[in-house]
Parts: C-alpha cells; sequence; structure tokens
C-alpha cells in the first residue's frame, strides 16, 4: 500500500460563508436590481511542524489537496511519503492547514529558510501572517457613485488605452477615469497587483487626487486589490471580471464603491449594498 494512504487528513472545513447570492443594483436609468453567485476566497495559513510557512488567498474547496500539491510543487516535500497528518481548521474567513512532515524534510526546509515570492497569480505568497492576509483598514469616507455615462463602451476605450497589451498581450491594466469621463492614466502589468501599484505611484507622483475619478482593473477583483483600493484612497473601484464574494463585503465594510463591468449587460454595483 503506497503511504500516501496512511496521511491523516481531517473532515473538509465547512464553507466560510454560505452561497448566498449577493444583491447588486445596475448603474442606469433603468436601476434594475439584481442577485449573483459570486466565487469564493479565504486566506490559508499553512505551517509545517508548527512553523508558519506562508499565507495565501486561495478558493476554499479542495483545500487538503492544494497543500498537498503545494508542498510538493514548491520542494517542501520530495515525496508524499513525508507528508504524514494534515488538518485543516476555520477562524473566521481564513483557514489554517497544519501539517506534519517527515524530519528529513522538516531540516531540509529550516536549512531553506526560505520565505515565499509573491506570484502575479495569488499576491499574497509571501506573506508570514494572517493578520496581514487580513488587515485594518481604515474605512474610506462615502463617496457618490460614478455617473453612467462614464461607463459607457469603457471597454473598447481601455482596449485603445492599452499600448502595450496591443503588442503583446498577455498584460493586466489600471487606469485611471477622471470626473469628466476620460482615461488619464493607463498602467501595465503582467501582474495585476503590479499594475495597480504603478497607477498608485504614478496618481501620487503627479499630485492627483485618487477620489477625483475611479479605477478600473481588467482582471478579476479579489480581495488584495480591495486592500490596495482602499489604501490608495480611491472612491471607486470598477472592475471588467466579477468580483469575489469576499471583495464585496470587504468593499461594504470600508465604503470602496465596487462595481462590476459585465461584457453585455448594465454595470453592476455590489458596494455600496442596496
Amino acid at each position: 500500500m503506497p503511504r500516501s494512504a496512511a496521511i491523516a487528513v481531517s473532515d473538509s472545513p465547512p464553507s466560510l460563508q454560505g452561497q448566498d447570492a449577493y444583491a447588486y443594483v445596475e448603474l442606469d436609468p433603468a436601476a434594475q436590481c439584481g442577485s449573483a453567485m459570486l466565487a469564493e476566497e479565504c486566506a490559508l495559513a499553512i505551517a509545517y511542524n508548527g512553523i508558519g510557512h506562508g499565507v495565501m488567498m486561495v478558493s476554499p474547496s479542495a483545500v487538503e489537496d492544494f497543500v498537498i500539491g503545494f508542498s510538493l510543487s514548491s520542494a517542501v516535500v520530495n515525496g508524499i511519503e513525508d507528508i504524514y497528518d494534515l488538518r485543516v481548521t476555520r477562524n473566521g474567513d481564513a483557514l489554517n492547514a497544519e501539517v506534519q512532515i517527515s524530519n528529513r524534510a522538516f531540516w531540509a526546509l529550516k536549512q531553506q529558510r526560505r520565505q515565499l515570492a509573491g506570484t502575479s497569480g495569488c499576491g499574497l505568497c509571501g506573506v508570514a501572517a494572517l493578520e496581514q492576509a487580513l488587515p485594518q483598514l481604515r474605512v474610506l469616507p462615502p463617496s457618490p457613485l460614478p455617473a453612467a455615462e462614464h461607463l459607457h463602451d469603457l471597454r473598447t476605450r481601455i482596449a485603445g488605452a492599452q499600448s502595450l497589451a496591443r503588442h503583446s498581450g498577455a498584460l493586466h491594466a489600471a487606469l485611471f477615469v477622471d470626473q469628466y469621463g476620460e482615461i488619464g492614466l493607463c498602467r501595465e502589468d503582467i501582474g495585476r497587483h503590479n499594475a495597480l501599484d504603478k497607477l498608485i505611484g504614478a496618481l501620487r507622483q503627479q499630485g492627483r487626487s485618487a477620489r477625483q475619478g475611479f479605477v478600473v482593473i481588467t482582471s478579476r477583483c479579489s480581495l488584495e486589490l480591495i486592500h490596495k483600493a482602499v489604501r490608495g484612497e480611491f472612491a471607486t473601484l470598477v472592475s471588467l471580471s466579477a468580483p469575489t464574494s469576499l471583495s464585496v463585503r470587504w468593499a461594504r465594510e470600508h465604503r470602496l464603491n465596487l462595481i462590476h463591468l459585465p461584457h453585455h449587460s448594465a454595470p453592476r454595483v455590489y458596494s455600496p449594498a442596496r
């Protein structure tokens, strides 16, 4: 019998949130209300033999599979036979994975003493504590929503503004639309977090107020981009891809206006809640 069959794995933790649909109101004269199911995400902290290794944002499904695969693909262990036990527990919006590995693998891990580098996929792989993954952020002052006409043909205008992507593709963009509805700045990067960081830096260097307009991201809207938008003091974040449920909750809690711009329907306002 292979050693993998002997791994003690806890029962999958219950869902972090019920699969409730999230309400939105369309940003157009009709102001139709609706609801949509949104993807879940959570912060997952992994510890080996009691020593914290890193925190990353993941979908809270097949978590045990992820931890085992991560341990193998990151060379924490050489084979599944080095994993003796795996326990996953829940604490609010966070999951904790306690992994017991062989002395051989743990000694090698301590020798490496490496901190995982962030990637364009999760953005939080180098975070060493859940307090950093789920930080305390100041609540923004309330701000009015942008005019609906400022979002008209926005996808087409964004495509025209992405000069680098036209030549190479594979680039995310973060754009600033001013109070007149004009795209004033566009920053591109292979990493969606990097693109937003570039935009925040450009606005600060130019002495422009992030609240006199709104930011648009071409990537999916996950929690770490909400963090950056709040810290960047934006009033409104517009995403071309649907936000995660955790992103909606944090945007509402911190008074960040959050709008999803679907391909073929009116913009959907998820925050503030209606």
